[in-house]
């Protein structure tokens, strides 16, 4: 089972496939709670020098609403990342795939919020 469904944007910059991705992650009803600009941070804090990359926070309310509900605890693996990663032939959008880690936790009522969610993942990336 792969943690992650990714799509490559050729010929793209990181600020439009970041603008896309929003765009379709609020079409498929999840918001961006957090964002964390890793090269920037990675330069700041250790001297590293890195191409672009992004980690998005991105959540459906409702689905989170109702992991919570099914799992108390389940919100230290909330929210859904959705990464942006600057490639030589344009961007690489990575969304994570929850059914893979909420499978670490025995709760079948998870397993299956999680596979509503992974599909409005995977119909989010894949309408950039």
């Amino acid at each position: 089972m792969s943690y992650k469904y990714t799509r490559v944007l050729t010929d793209t910059t990181m600020e439009d496939a970041e603008a896309r991705i929003r765009n379709s992650l609020q079409e498929q009803g999840f918001g961006v709670l957090t964002e964390i600009d890793v090269k920037t941070t990675l330069e700041k804090k250790i001297g590293a020098i890195i191409d672009g990359y992004r980690i998005l926070g991105a959540c459906s309310p409702r689905h989170a609403y109702r992991a919570i509900t099914a799992e108390p605890h389940i919100g230290v693996m909330l929210p859904c990342n959705v990464i942006l990663r600057e490639l030589p032939e344009g961007t690489e959008v990575t969304a994570i795939d929850p059914v893979a880690s909420m499978s670490a936790v025995d709760n079948d009522e998870l397993i299956e919020i999680a596979g509503e969610v992974t599909e409005g993942l995977k119909k989010a990336v894949d309408a950039i």
